[in-house]
């Protein structure tokens, strides 16, 4: 590269990310990487780590695991826009994720997140993840959960509900209140 091209290239996208992983948490990212022939192949681990030590994958957080892997951070943000089990921003104690494919959406999913929301104060037509003023519950429509045979299928937190009906909702509300 000459040293015109390098006058183009952002200051911002020079300095480290303000985020840091230290200590005992530290100690285990290093060690995870170790397991994988390449560093890249420890992605995952990496934003499960960092999501269970924070709460949620912030956009800093995803410069320092790239940074960490010698990626790019679109490496690292394609994943943790995929997969619905990261989040991009703090979610409630309570995590409900109902599902909206084609045939939870049939068998009554958009019903269900609107009793939620209706439930909770939460807007309905809103998009993305919605928290409670209190940040005790968050909810969110996700992509297929995969047990379209069961719908309208859901989850709170890591507990998969089928069938879901809005007396089953109630209940399992009532069960995190």
């Amino acid at each position: 590269m000459s040293a015109t091209n390098t006058q183009l290239i952002p200051n911002q996208l020079q300095e480290q990310p303000d985020f840091a992983v230290l200590g005992e948490l530290g100690t285990q990212i290093d060690e995870l990487i170790t397991h994988y022939p390449k560093k890249r192949s420890a992605s995952l681990m990496l934003l499960h780590a960092v999501q269970a030590r924070f709460g949620y994958i912030s956009r800093p957080a995803v410069e320092w695991i790239a940074a960490k892997l010698e990626l790019q951070p679109i490496n690292v943000y394609e994943l943790v826009t995929f997969y619905p089990m990261f989040q991009q921003k703090p979610v409630g104690k309570y995590h409900f994720k109902v599902c909206r494919a084609l045939s939870c959406a049939l068998g009554g999913s958009y019903e269900l997140h609107e009793h939620f929301c209706t439930k909770l104060g939460l807007d309905p037509r809103a998009h993305g993840p919605q928290a409670t003023r209190d940040g005790k519950f968050t909810v969110e429509f996700v992509e297929c959960l995969a047990s379209c045979g069961t719908a309208p299928v859901m989850m709170c937190n890591d507990a998969f509900y089928e069938g879901v009906s809005e007396q089953k909702a109630d209940e399992i509300l009532g069960e995190c209140r």
